[in-house]
């Protein structure tokens, strides 16, 4: 039967109207992918916390909460489209501005969590460590007070949640890498029986100086001592057991200098029962490659370093300048 003009009509009508709402429905789409890849609504970064165990719909709402994403069932539905299955990660995350939900979500997913870091100081003594690890509020659980000289001063990484053991395991896990591998490559000949006795001295010599380039001729002085059968007269060691490595904050008292116990070498000879700090690499490379030095003395310059001297005579006239100094600026 052929077709009337008017069904003619109709038939292109339909047709015109299936194709305006196809191209419709891929501007649509298009819109959607659009948004799916778009800059979010966040001026600025932004870091949340997603809790163990949240699934995605809660975690669009911690995202929504926070202005990360305009709307969390909006992101659902886009995650829906255009996202993968993969689960998210638990954890702290900075949201950088204007993140799009494609970035976000891939974010959760990797797992790209927020680092943030604690920080061992050269020097610092166990208890130290201790009391920096129980301030840090975006770590969890106890730990207890390391043993002396078996960390690593050092910059750490960890993620809000973490338990300070673990960070604390790393800590002392940098030590005894960094311990071998000095220990490996020591110079020949040094008073050392096994490497505990170089971290004590090297727990000494980074107490003594904090100007690197002076640690190895501190250990050199110390090494020469030793050697010699020398009492190592080291200040350190006689503030140690009075604050357990904290600053003592006034003068040593001659009381202190001649009190009996197992740190003060005014008054052992050879090396103390332990360290008296966590020292840096820098010290202990400086007395596992000491400077080769015939001194045998140092005292303060006044400027931050010291003066060194072979013999007790230079070394007296070396005091002498130092309390001079002393007195004419008031130390």
């Amino acid at each position: 039967m052929a077709l009337t003009r008017t069904h003619k009509w109709i038939i292109a009508g339909v047709a015109g109207l299936v194709l305006a709402i196809g191209l419709a429905g891929a501007g649509w789409f298009g819109w959607q992918a659009y948004r799916w890849e778009a800059p979010g609504p966040s001026l600025n970064d932004t870091v949340v916390f997603i809790e163990e165990g949240s699934s995605l719909t809660k975690a669009a709402r911690t995202l929504e909460d926070a202005g990360v994403i305009e709307d969390r069932r909006a992101f659902l539905r886009l995650v829906r489209w255009f996202g993968s299955d993969k689960p998210i990660q638990a954890g702290e995350y900075a949201m950088p501005h204007g993140v799009s939900p494609a970035e976000a979500l891939r974010l959760l997913q990797e797992g790209v969590v927020l680092l943030r870091q604690v920080t061992v100081v050269e020097g610092m003594s166990a208890v130290q460590v201790f009391e920096r690890l129980k301030s840090e509020p975006m770590l969890e659980g106890e730990v207890a007070v390391p043993d002396e000289g078996s960390v690593l001063p050092e910059t750490y990484s960890f993620v809000r949640g973490e338990s300070r053991q673990a960070v604390l395991n790393r800590m002392q896990a940098a030590m005894r890498k960094t311990l071998n591998e000095l220990w490996e490559a020591r110079d020949e000949g040094l008073p050392f029986q096994n490497p505990l006795e170089a971290v004590i001295l090297a727990s000494i010599v980074e107490k003594e100086t904090s100007i690197k380039r002076e640690m190895p001729e501190v250990a050199g002085v110390y090494i020469n001592r030793l050697r010699a059968g020398m009492r190592l007269q080291a200040d350190p060691t006689v503030i140690y057991p009075v604050t357990q490595g904290k600053p003592l904050g006034r003068r040593i008292r001659l009381s202190e200098l001649r009190a009996e116990n197992a740190y003060n070498t005014y008054v052992i000879v050879g090396l103390p029962a332990g360290p008296i700090a966590n020292p840096s690499r820098q010290a202990l490379e400086a007395v596992l490659k000491p400077a080769k030095t015939k001194n045998l003395y140092f005292v303060a310059d006044g400027s931050g370093g010291h003066r060194f001297a072979e013999t007790y005579e230079e070394h007296a006239r070396n005091v002498k300048q130092w309390r001079r100094f002393r007195v004419e600026n008031g130390i």
